[in-house]
C-alpha cells in the first residue's frame, strides 16, 4: 500500500493562541494519565475504608482502563461529529464529576462505578487532545514539537501519579487522590472554553450507531477477557468466553464498516495510508513496551529487591525524567530525520536496555543493574513514542483527525492489556516452576526477568516493523 497523495491541505481552525492550545491539550493528557497511576498507591486504604473484597478492589483499576481502551475509537469519531470544544468540555465535565463522585463515595460499587464514568470520560478526552494538535499545528516543525511536548505531559503524569499518589494517601486521605481533579477539571473546562473558541466540527453527519456498539462492545468485551487471563488461565470460560465473543463482535464490526455503514465510525480507507497503518501497528507494540518499563520494573523493585512503593516510584523518577527530555528531543529531530531513523534508534535501546535488565537478580545493585538499562529503554521510549504517534496521525484528511487520534490511543491501550495479560501469565508460570518457592524473591525475579527478555523481543519487532514505513517526513 502506498502513501494517498490526495490528503487535502489544512487550515488551520480560527482558535485561541498556539501557547493556550497546546497547554490545553498536554494538561488533558496528563490527567488522564495521572489517573491510571495515581490510584495504585491508595488502595490499601479504599479497601481499609470501603471494605472491598481482593477481586472487588482490583476493579478500580480495571473499571478505569476497560472504558478508557474500550470507548475511544467512539470518543475519537465523535470528535470529528461534534468538535474538539463540545468534546472536551463534555468530557472534562464528566471526569470532573466521577472523581467528585469517587471522592465522596461510601460503599464499594458506588466507587467502581465512578471509575467507569472517568473512564469514559478520559476516551473522550485522550482523542480529542490529539485531534486538537493534529489541526491546530499544521507546520511539521511546530507540529513535532507540539507532540513532543504531549507525549511528555503523558510521562510526567505518570511519574507525578506514582509519587503524587502516597504522598497525597499519606498527607490528607485517599479520598483527595480524586478530588483533587475536581479544581483542575474546572478550570481546563474554562482554557478550553477560551481557547478552542471557533472550533466547529471537521464533518457533517450523525453516528454509526451499529458500528458504535458493535466496536465498543467488541474492544471492551476482548480486553475484559484478556484481564481476567492472569487470575483464571488463558483456558477459563471466563477468559475464553468474553475474548472470543469480543473478536467476533469486532470481525462485525469491520463488515459493517466495509459494507453497510453510510458514514462509517473507522473509515477502513485509513488503513490505506502507509504511515497510519504500520504506525498503529508499532503502536500495538509499543503498549507491550510500556507495561514492561513501568509496571514490571516497579514490582521487580519491590518485590525482588524489597523496595517500598515510595522507594520504587523515586526509583523509576531518572527513568521518567529521561523519557520527557529525550521526547522534546527527538520532536525536534523529527523533521529533520523523518520517521524511521528515530524508530530503528529507539529499538536498538530497547535491546540493549530490556537485555541487560533481563539479567537482574535479588542481589543486584540500583546503579548497575537498574538505573542503568531503564535509562536505556527511557531513552527508547522518548525517541519512539512521540515518533509514532506523530507518524500515526500525519497525513490524513482534517475531517478524520478525531478517529485518527481514537485509533492511535485505542492501539496503544490494547497492546498494552493485551501484553500485561501475556507477561503476568509467563512470569507467575516462570515463578512457580519450583512450587515450594514459587513466592520468594529469586523465583519472582526468575519470572521478571522473563518478562524483560520477552520486552527486548518486542523492542526488536519493532525495529523490524519500521522498514515497512515510507521514506518521507510526516507533515
Amino acid at each position: 500500500m502506498t502513501r494517498s497523495r490526495t490528503a487535502p491541505q489544512r487550515t488551520r481552525p480560527r482558535t485561541g493562541s498556539s501557547w493556550m492550545v497546546l497547554t490545553l491539550a498536554c494538561a488533558c493528557q496528563f490527567m488522564v494519565i495521572l489517573d491510571v497511576s495515581i490510584v495504585n498507591v491508595a488502595l490499601p486504604s479504599v479497601q481499609r475504608d470501603l471494605g472491598f473484597t481482593a477481586t472487588g478492589l482490583a476493579w478500580v483499576v480495571n473499571g478505569y482502563v476497560l472504558t478508557l481502551a474500550g470507548f475511544m475509537l467512539l470518543g475519537g469519531r465523535a470528535v470529528d461529529l461534534f468538535g474538539p470544544r463540545r468534546m472536551l468540555v463534555a468530557g472534562l465535565l464528566l471526569f470532573s464529576a466521577s472523581s467528585l463522585v469517587g471522592g465522596l463515595a461510601g460503599a464499594p460499587e458506588i466507587l467502581v462505578g465512578a471509575r467507569v464514568a472517568q473512564g469514559v470520560g478520559a476516551a473522550m478526552l485522550a482523542p480529542t487532545t490529539l485531534a486538537v494538535i493534529n489541526r491546530h499545528f499544521a507546520e511539521p516543525r511546530t507540529r513535532a514539537r507540539a507532540f513532543g511536548a504531549w507525549s511528555a505531559s503523558g510521562g510526567v503524569g505518570g511519574m507525578a501519579g506514582a509519587l503524587a499518589g502516597g504522598a497525597i494517601t499519606t498527607g490528607l486521605s485517599w479520598r483527595w487522590v480524586f478530588l483533587v481533579n475536581v479544581p483542575i477539571g474546572a478550570a481546563l473546562i474554562v482554557l478550553a472554553m477560551m481557547a478552542l473558541v471557533g472550533a466547529r466540527a471537521s464533518r457533517r453527519g450523525s453516528l454509526d450507531l451499529v458500528g458504535a456498539v458493535t466496536g465498543t462492545a467488541g474492544l471492551a468485551a476482548l480486553i475484559y477477557g484478556v484481564m481476567q487471563s492472569a487470575d483464571q488461565g488463558w483456558t477459563s470460560v471466563r477468559v475464553l468466553g468474553p475474548a472470543v465473543a469480543g473478536l467476533l463482535l469486532l470481525v462485525l464490526f469491520t463488515v459493517v464498516e466495509a459494507r453497510f455503514a453510510t458514514q462509517p465510525m473507522v473509515p477502513l480507507r485509513l488503513f490505506t495510508i502507509r504511515t497510519v497503518a504500520v504506525s498503529n501497528g508499532m503502536l500495538l507494540l509499543f503498549g507491550g513496551i510500556a507495561i514492561a518499563m513501568w509496571y514490571f520494573t516497579s514490582l521487580f523493585m519491590q518485590n525482588a529487591l524489597g523496595y517500598s512503593a515510595l522507594e520504587a516510584g523515586l526509583g523509576q523518577t531518572p527513568a521518567a525524567v529521561t523519557f520527557v527530555v529525550i521526547a522534546r528531543f527527538a520532536a525536534n529531530l523529527l523533521p529533520r530525520t523523518g520517521v524511521r531513523p528515530l524508530v530503528l534508534a529507539g529499538s536498538a535501546c530497547f535491546l540493549a536496555g530490556f537485555g541487560w535488565l533481563g539479567q537482574a537478580h535479588t542481589s543486584s545493585g540500583y546503579v548497575t543493574n537498574v538505573l542503568g538499562p531503564t535509562l536505556f529503554i527511557a531513552v527508547g521510549i522518548g525517541l519512539t513514542f512521540p515518533t509514532l504517534m506523530a507518524a500515526a496521525t500525519a497525513d490524513v484528511p482534517e475531517g478524520d483527525a478525531g478517529i485518527i487520534g481514537g485509533l492511535a490511543n485505542t492501539a496503544t491501550q490494547v497492546g498494552g492489556s493485551v501484553a500485561l495479560a501475556v507477561f503476568a501469565t509467563a512470569a507467575s508460570a516462570r515463578a512457580g516452576a519450583d512450587a515450594a518457592h514459587a513466592d520468594s524473591p529469586a523465583a519472582l525475579a526468575a519470572g521478571y526477568d522473563l518478562v524483560f527478555l520477552m520486552a527486548a523481543g518486542i523492542g526488536l519487532a519493532v525495529g523490524i516493523v519500521s522498514l515497512l514505513l515510507p521514506q518521507h517526513r510526516p507533515g
